[in-house]
């Protein structure tokens, strides 16, 4: 089978999707073969797959500090953002109509948003963000009411790499209301530290990291009440129903744990790449760096004031360096990106931006690749209008 990608690539996209880790192929291809059965079925196979889902759970609970019973397996986090704001929404229809969020969110959360402003009635706060990509606080103090049901927030950009301030964010919330807390968590395992105290809801994914694309879940504290958005059986306490991808759950464990225990090879590696890219970046004055100087190291966004993103990301292709623009969720599109207009950004300078973004398998003589493509491309293209 042709690989996907050459032997010389360079993949630069791992905010979109990570390869699989070895050993979580390794265990998927096993339990592939033998692990079929319906974990909800009464015979003796069912219930061992049920059992290796349960531990898995627990072993998910463990590593995040959390109980057992507040892990909800979904098939990824867009299912489990659009699961913890509509599902709270719903619940709290009829006594609380207000949601609060902001405007550089990822489209799971701001679709499912502008769903229940647009068709069910609820009312919107819009938060504004900094010219960091950071929310402001403020703003966020003074949108809180007895009427506020959600806010709903991410931990990392999934474009530029801004972190917002969890833990301010909690004591705003807490002091001045007593609406649940959302945290979108897809970008945050292995670039920052996670405390999920008081924290009412969060959404991961495991295909950020190397795990398998269609798995993910919700951590949902026990207080929490959501409204199905998946009608069906008895699955995932009566929150999801449908077959569980079994296979894949339990396999989320390991993909888990293998992060969290290659976070500091992760960070490190990352920070130095990030540190390499930038100042080589800085020698190029068609270039301006849109992400912070102190978000996550393992993502760069950088504009071109020459070149359009799209005729960038084909010359970058053509020399097989693999990188995006917007959110991959938003690639197609051909509007600017919402994240840089939020932040202040023209919109000539957000259609021109470039995303790379690293892991620990990445190296610094690929940087430095990039670093010269980039070069020729720029020379050769650097007058192409925007």
């Amino acid at each position: 089978m042709r690989k996907v990608l050459p032997d010389n690539a360079i993949y630069f996209d791992n905010a979109s999707t990570t390869p699989v880790h070895p050993e979580v192929r390794k265990l998927v291809n096993s339990l592939l073969e033998t692990s079929f059965a319906n974990s909800e079925s009464l015979y003796d196979e069912g219930m061992e797959i049920s059992r290796l889902m349960e531990k898995s759970r627990s072993q998910i609970a463990s590593l995040l500090k959390v109980q057992p019973n507040e892990i909800i397996f979904t098939s990824g986090a867009s299912e489990a953002n659009n699961m913890a704001v509509k599902g709270a929404a719903f619940a709290a229809m009829g006594r609380k109509n207000h949601l609060i969020t902001t405007k550089v969110e990822h489209s799971s959360v701001a679709n499912a948003m502008r769903q229940l402003e647009e068709v069910f009635g609820f009312d919107v706060t819009w938060l504004d963000v900094d010219e960091r990509g950071v929310v402001r606080l403020d703003q966020l103090e003074q949108a809180l009411s007895e009427k506020t049901a959600l806010v709903s927030i991410m931990a990392v950009n999934n474009e530029v790499g801004s972190v917002m301030p969890l833990e301010a964010m909690k004591k705003i919330v807490r002091k001045n209301s007593h609406a649940l807390l959302h945290i979108d968590c897809v970008q945050a395992l292995k670039r920052i530290d996670l405390d999920l105290n008081q924290v009412d809801l969060a959404s991961f994914s495991a295909h950020k990291i190397e795990g398998l694309k269609g798995s993910g879940f919700l951590m949902k504290k026990q207080h929490v009440n959501l409204v199905p958005i998946i009608s069906g059986g008895q699955q995932e306490q009566g929150l999801r129903g449908g077959t569980a991808n079994s296979v894949a759950d339990i396999a989320l464990a390991k993909t888990l744990r293998l992060a969290l225990e290659e976070q500091t090879l992760y960070r490190t590696v990352t920070r130095q790449l990030n540190q390499r890219m930038r100042e080589g970046l800085a020698l190029l004055p068609e270039i301006e760096i849109n992400s912070p100087d102190n978000g996550v190291s393992a993502i760069l966004n950088f504009s071109c004031k020459t070149i359009p993103s799209e005729v960038m990301m084909n010359a970058l292709n053509s020399r097989n360096i693999c990188v995006s623009a917007q959110s991959t969720c938003s690639s197609k599109s051909k509007t600017p990106s919402h994240v840089l207009k939020a932040m202040g950004m023209s919109d000539k300078r957000a259609l021109s931006s470039i995303r790379c973004s690293f892991s620990s398998r990445n190296t610094p003589e690929e940087v430095d690749r990039f670093l010269r493509e980039l070069k020729e491309i720029l020379h050769k293209y650097g007058t192409h209008s925007i």
